[in-house]
């Protein structure tokens, strides 16, 4: 037995301890964890240096692995939020009594144990076992190469926490990226109950095509902001550019600009001037490139190429597609959608409804931006990933995502009497 399957051992039989404790147990490690992390930053800042320094990746990727004071601060105070929400167990969904008077019930549980895949970012580590431990749910992570240094001390002080309230330290589990993870995770049916991989488009993909646990796509995002005619053109700057450039290289950062043409000459002059300030390289087509050419610099105007629309940049890189009216726009983000969060920019009720109600994707917003797709921004303190898929979850994933539920009924005696109907049906079986 390899080490990654003997620690999948492990966990699992720690998940079984985790679901057992309460909700005020439960709450209380969350927050102390909360009180050693916020004792222990420095020791995680150290530690991040140290990742930073051997870092070779591009600047998207070194941002995301930064583990500053206002970045930990800001997980910290999501865990505090996470501790503080309801229970999401032992939560009645259904309740009825049948006429033979069996009292059948559907109550929500932990999911066991949740595996998830990610890369660069170390703040997910302390939003994941958030959730993780607010659900019931044990955790194994599987961060980068890239953030081990900082996950290993990150988890080092949940553990410490866990052991001081005598759970076992197996519920949060780190995987070194050197051990031989990837056949032992994707394959462990029966030890991890759902595997969430985050990242870009590649590590999704390969997860989908290889795991034969249940999975979660999160994360990979193509966003699209459509301006529609009617939306006043300097609101409309402020919103494009916060979705642009507060965080480039996040899965719900615009990468694609869909304008109307009837506003296309109003908007982009002004958005050029704004986006040229933060750096930002623009991919134009035709129509887009004519106006923008001698409002932006030769290296930040590019003409764009199919490719350019329907790919996630993860970096200040955008592209820009005019469209000569409304339902054109509509067909265009209905091509190139990856299903997580769209856009539009409208005074047109009639169009927001439309777009609102027919834009088939986890969050579609009406004049915000796209950066709002996000679970401390939706209320739930923290969240696992975004889910691009319809079964289970979609959108922000917080801990109702990682519960289940199973049905419970109380009887006082009854047995199942056979029916003509079931009568009937079993014949129909045994001809069959």
């Amino acid at each position: 037995m390899n080490n990654v399957q003997a620690q999948l051992k492990k966990t699992k039989t720690a998940s079984a301890e985790l679901a057992l404790l309460s909700h005020e147990a439960r709450k209380a490690i969350l927050l102390d964890i909360a009180k050693n992390l916020t004792a222990s930053s420095q020791e995680i800042f150290s530690a991040n240096a140290k990742d930073i320094s051997a870092f070779k990746g591009d600047e998207a990727m070194r941002q995301r692995l930064e583990m500053r004071e206002p970045r930990l601060a800001g997980c910290i105070r999501g865990m505090e939020d996470v501790a503080k929400l309801p229970d999401p167990l032992g939560k009645v969904l259904e309740k009825r009594t049948r006429p033979n008077g069996l009292e059948i019930e559907k109550i929500s549980v932990p999911l066991g144990v949740i595996g998830v895949i990610y890369e660069s970012r170390p703040g997910v580590t302390i939003d994941l076992v958030a959730l993780a431990i607010k659900s019931g749910n044990a955790v194994v992570l599987k961060g980068g190469k890239e953030s081990y240094l900082t996950n290993c001390r990150i988890v080092k002080c949940m553990q410490e926490v866990l052991k001081a309230h005598h759970v076992s330290e197996d519920a949060v589990t780190l995987i070194n990226p050197k051990d031989n993870w990837k056949k032992e995770l994707l394959n462990a049916h029966g030890l991890v109950d759902l595997l969430i991989p985050r990242g870009g488009a590649g590590l999704i993909k390969f997860v989908r095509e290889n795991a034969r646990v249940p999975i979660i796509e999160t994360g990979a995002g193509v966003c699209h902001i459509f301006a529609d005619e009617s939306y006043d053109v300097q609101k409309a700057v402020g919103i494009i550019v916060n979705a642009k450039v507060q965080s480039p290289g996040v899965c719900n950062a615009l990468d694609c600009l869909v304008v109307h043409e009837k506003s296309a000459s109003r908007l982009l002059p002004l958005l050029a001037e704004a986006l040229s300030s933060h750096g930002v390289q623009v991919f134009a087509d035709a129509p887009a490139f004519r106006i923008l050419k001698n409002k932006l610099g030769k290296s930040l105007l590019k003409e764009a190429r199919e490719s350019d629309f329907g790919h996630e940049f993860l970096s200040l890189k955008m592209a820009i597609k005019v469209v000569k009216d409304f339902e054109t726009g509509l067909a265009f983000i209905r091509k190139n959608t990856s299903s997580h969060t769209e856009a539009i920019l409208t005074e047109n009720k009639e169009h927001a409804q439309i777009f609102l109600g027919e834009i088939d994707a986890a969050v579609v917003m009406h004049n915000a931006s796209t950066r709002f797709t996000d679970g401390g921004e939706f209320g739930m303190g923290a969240e696992v990933g975004i889910s691009t898929q319809k079964l289970h979850a979609r959108g922000p994933m917080g801990v109702e995502a990682l519960t289940s539920y199973k049905w419970i009924v109380r009887g006082s005696g009854q047995v199942r009497i056979m029916s003509q109907n079931d009568k009937a049906n079993a014949n129909i079986c045994i001809t069959e």
